[in-house]
């Protein structure tokens, strides 16, 4: 598999991890100028967008490690958007990560917080 292929496939697998753990998927692949969401779902009444990041052999710090602070960023300012486009019904939101390796996968909740100037 390529890169774009093997990324298709992480997110393919997060969204059914996500269907299974009871959340509903909103969206796939949600794309502005700011950036994308790679998906977006409804945990019972929070909004939680979530990064996949899929691996085929841990190095350089993980999926983890990619999500920096300027990824974060964009993640939210997206995210922003999103909510303004779709006005969805939630009572909170969350930005989630999945951590795909081979063998593995790691779902990290609250995975990180956006300053209010990142909004």
């Amino acid at each position: 598999m390529n890169t774009k292929q093997t990324g298709q496939h992480g997110e393919e697998l997060a969204a059914q991890l996500l269907e299974k753990k009871g959340y509903q998927i909103l969206a796939r692949n949600f794309s502005t100028p700011q950036g994308e969401l790679d998906l977006v779902a409804c945990d019972h009444t929070t909004l939680v967008f979530v990064e996949v990041k899929t691996r085929t052999f841990e190095a350089f710090g993980g999926p983890l490690a990619a999500v920096t602070p300027a990824k974060q960023r964009r993640i939210a300012r997206t995210a922003t958007e999103y909510i303004k486009i779709n006005s969805p019904k939630f009572d909170s939101i969350r930005f989630d990560v999945i951590c795909i390796l081979p063998g593995q996968t790691e779902h990290i909740e609250n995975a990180f917080i956006p300053s209010r100037t990142t909004l």
